[in-house]
């Protein structure tokens, strides 16, 4: 494996330095994953072939030793979840490990629970979940992802730890549930990445959300991010 930390591009590209999969699929079913037609995978084997890809750590290791990134923040992950909900993340704590010995700095964003390597990272580190909507909404768009409750307990955990938190509200699947969502969790928050729902139809008046997104992060002071997709529709 040549050099698996990489720049991303497109719309990963709005989210960090650098960005590294750790996984070779993800159990998590979300109805509206991009990550197998990226791949080119089967939708069932993406889901049910998760593992560590075949010598990522030493690849990792190889490629951080080599000097060339230094002081970035590398995003974990985008066409995996650096916590696959029942398997071993050994591998991502390794990985952070290394990340963090070589003076870079880590992005975290999953559906897992990622809480158990929280004493790896500093004030200088992201810690990110993804929510799409209302609390009832998970049982049928995400699965077998870990429940939002359990989400939000380690960005509780993160804040708590001084590590910098933030949501990905991307992509939305119910409106109204997010524009609660900010006011609710504003005091747990460093940031939050608001985006539309891609390659799937949807009734949103994307141009409405995006207008009240944005009206409410500047009433409470929240710092937020407008996914490119989103800030197109809005300036329509």
């Amino acid at each position: 494996m040549l050099n698996p930390i990489y720049v991303p591009k497109g719309r990963a590209g709005e989210y960090g330095d650098y960005a590294l999969n750790i996984y070779t699929g993800c159990p998590h079913r979300c109805w509206y994953c991009f990550a197998p037609s990226v791949l080119h995978k089967d939708r069932e084997i993406f889901h049910a072939d998760v593992r560590p890809r075949d010598g990522i750590v030493e690849a990792v290791e190889k490629q951080l030793a080599s000097g060339g990134i230094k002081d970035k923040l590398i995003h974990l992950c985008f066409t995996c979840d650096p916590y696959p909900r029942g398997y071993d993340t050994t591998v991502t704590r390794e990985i952070i490990k290394l990340i963090k010995a070589s003076g870079n700095h880590v992005q975290l964003l999953t559906k897992g629970d990622g809480s158990r390597d929280i004493d790896l990272l500093d004030g200088k580190d992201w810690y990110g979940v993804t929510l799409t909507g209302d609390i009832f909404d998970q049982p049928t768009t995400e699965p077998c992802a870990e429940s939002i409750v359990n989400r939000m307990r380690g960005l509780v955990l993160a804040k708590q730890a001084g590590v910098k938190t933030w949501i990905s509200y991307e992509p939305v699947l119910n409106a109204k549930a997010v524009l609660r969502q900010l006011y609710d969790w504003k005091p747990m928050l460093d940031k939050a990445k608001i985006g539309k729902l891609n390659y799937h139809p949807s009734n949103t008046d994307w141009k409405r959300f995006g207008e009240e997104a944005e009206y409410i992060c500047k009433k409470i002071g929240l710092d937020y991010y407008i996914k490119d997709s989103l800030r197109k529709e809005m300036d329509k």
